[in-house]
This record gives structure tokens, C-alpha cells and sequence, in this order.
């Protein structure tokens, strides 16, 4: 398990190295994974070796979910209570959240000297 799971975040290492290299505007892992599928179906043994880890990564993957949920359901109360603040509070980071974002990217580009396409 352990040689698989070396294997995948190997793929995930060289997409992230490929995708700084020759600056492309597409995900390390992403091109990992695409890398990875491309191995995988020229060497068909991989992929049923390393079938059983990734299947058991998947099983668990909803695990990861659980924390937001469990949070939710314990203060189900105060959504009637503080509902829109709470709505509003969600609302307004995520809004503020993209701007920042948008607006840190502008001027790094600015920074960089990107032209503008």
C-alpha cells in the first residue's frame, strides 16, 4: 500500500513540476492524474496493482466530509436563531474572499509584467 500510494503522489509531483517549468495555466495534479491515466493504460498491471489502494482511498474519501457535517447538526439550533446573520456572514466572506483573490492576482500579473490577453 504504501508503494502505491508513493506511486500517485510520485504522478502528483511531476505534474506540479511540469506545471512550474513550463508555466502552464493547468493544475500540477491535474497533470499528474492525466500522466497517471496515461501510464495506467499502457501498463495495464499497474493499474490492478495499485486498484485495491485506491479503492480504499475512495471508500474513505467521504470521511473527510464528515467534520463540516457534524459541525452543521450540532448548532442545527442556531440557524433559527442567527439563520441570516449567518447566511450573510457565509455570503459576504465568499464574495470577499473571490475579490481578494481576483484583485491579488491583478497585481501580481501587474508585478510580473504579464500582458494583457
Amino acid at each position: 500500500m504504501i508503494l502505491h500510494l508513493t506511486t500517485l503522489l510520485v504522478f502528483q509531483l511531476i505534474g506540479e513540476i511540469i506545471a512550474r517549468v513550463l508555466g502552464l495555466p493547468l493544475p500540477g495534479p491535474v497533470i499528474g492524474m492525466a500522466l497517471l491515466f496515461g501510464t495506467l493504460m499502457a501498463v495495464p498491471r499497474l493499474a490492478t496493482a495499485i486498484t485495491p489502494t485506491t479503492r480504499v482511498l475512495l471508500a474513505h474519501l467521504s470521511l473527510l466530509f464528515v467534520p463540516a457535517g457534524v459541525g452543521v447538526v450540532g448548532h442545527l439550533d442556531r440557524f433559527g436563531t442567527d439563520g441570516a446573520a449567518l447566511a450573510t456572514a457565509i455570503i459576504g466572506s465568499t464574495a470577499l474572499a473571490i475579490i481578494v483573490g481576483a484583485a491579488s492576482f491583478v497585481g501580481i500579473k501587474r508585478l510580473v509584467g504579464a500582458s494583457h490577453d
